[in-house]
């Protein structure tokens, strides 16, 4: 059975030879960790600490992604605005004026967006033409033509997705991106027909040449005890735009539609559903998500994807075998579910728990539960 074989049986509740096996990846500080900690070169993490497409020498399923690129074009000109031995105050090729640690060692303060309103966004709009040279990856027909032949499952549009709210969040920041829907309705159900009238375009030429075996949406519009944005602003804006964008994949057989965000979107979930999005990543335990409450609620109807509470693999071997044992076998058994941590590994994991953690999963995904 091939990787795509897999895939598409496990995420349609049908019998396959073991779960597919996927991982985010982990932050800069613990990859540097983990060197510290014997990881020996040669791992992949070196280059990228994303693993999501698959790493083999971590035991990591491959994976495939279309990477179109649904930034600004033309970007906007990169500049740094403010520089000291310690931090970076700088423009970014979307526009977005951030004061970021050089060390990395933490997220960046947003500063300054380039939309504040109208004026701004019919500017905005004119870098975001679907058809613009450098959308698609440079050598497409290839692409396409390793893409048809592919083991391994296909997903778009790419890390760093697109979304309604993630893209207003991006050219207006978080706090103008949730109060747009009541200072200017009207420009925000514009905005968001615009997102939806790009999304389709982008996607058409690929759809027309490549089965997606999944779609991820990206969002990330929840924090620890709910959504940015409540279910009736939800069911204005974004539902009838997630449904047209959602309809044209399934005109195009893409069957698993995913929606990223962190944090506790329970409340949003049946109007996802509704909405034609089947399936929620991470389910960040933080926030209080469970896969196995969500199975209770949602049954079969809600793929799930993550999942894997990230703190258990600071504490120890047995804390590991217990968080693994109490959620994978009846989800593993049932389908459906594509087990995870909830976010890349934190640097307070050791490199010898990542590795049992990991030989852990592997045994439950090929039905060992003996641990």
């Amino acid at each position: 059975m091939t990787g795509r074989e897999r895939f598409q049986r496990y995420m349609r509740y049908q019998p396959v030879d073991r779960a597919p096996n996927i991982e985010v990846g982990a932050w800069t500080q613990t990859v540097d960790r983990w060197r510290g900690e014997g990881m020996p070169p040669g791992t992949g993490l070196e280059e990228s600490i994303i693993t999501f497409n698959g790493n083999e020498f971590f035991g990591l399923d491959p994976q495939m992604d279309l990477d179109l690129r649904i930034a600004p074009l033309p970007g906007f000109e990169p500049e740094i605005l403010e520089e000291d031995e310690r931090v970076i105050v700088s423009r970014s090729d979307w526009g977005v004026v951030t004061r970021t640690l050089k060390d990395g060692s933490s997220m960046g303060e947003y500063l300054a967006f380039p939309v504040r309103g109208r004026q701004d966004f019919e500017a905005m709009r004119r870098r975001y033409d679907p058809a613009s040279p450098g959308r698609y990856p440079s050598g497409w027909p290839e692409f396409v033509r390793t893409a048809q032949a592919a083991h391994c499952p296909v997903w778009g549009p790419g890390i760093g997705s697109i979304g309604f709210f993630s893209m207003l969040r991006s050219w207006m920041g978080t706090e103008n991106a949730c109060t747009i829907f009541y200072d200017d309705a009207p420009l925000a159900h514009e905005m968001c027909e615009f997102i939806a009238d790009f999304t389709v375009a982008l996607l058409a030429p690929a759809l027309r040449e490549v089965r997606l075996d999944y779609f991820l949406w990206w969002e990330d519009f929840s924090f620890k005890t709910g959504p940015l944005i409540s279910p009736a602003t939800f069911r204005e804006f974004l539902l009838p735009r997630y449904r047209r964008c959602n309809e044209a994949l399934r005109a195009a057989d893409t069957e698993v539609i995913f929606l990223d965000t962190d944090g506790n979107p329970t409340v949003l979930l049946p109007l996802l559903l509704e909405a034609g999005v089947n399936g929620t990543y991470p389910i960040e335990c933080a926030a209080g998500m469970d896969p196995l409450v969500l199975r209770r609620e949602f049954g079969r109807d809600l793929l799930m994807w993550g999942g894997v509470d990230k703190r258990v693999l600071a504490r120890g071997e047995a804390d590991i075998r217990a968080e693994l044992l109490r959620k994978l076998p009846p989800l593993l058994e049932d389908g459906g579910y594509l087990p995870q941590l909830d976010h890349l590994a934190p640097p307070d994991i050791p490199y010898r728990n990542w590795l049992y953690y990991l030989d852990c999963k592997r045994r439950l995904l090929e039905g060992d539960t003996k641990l």
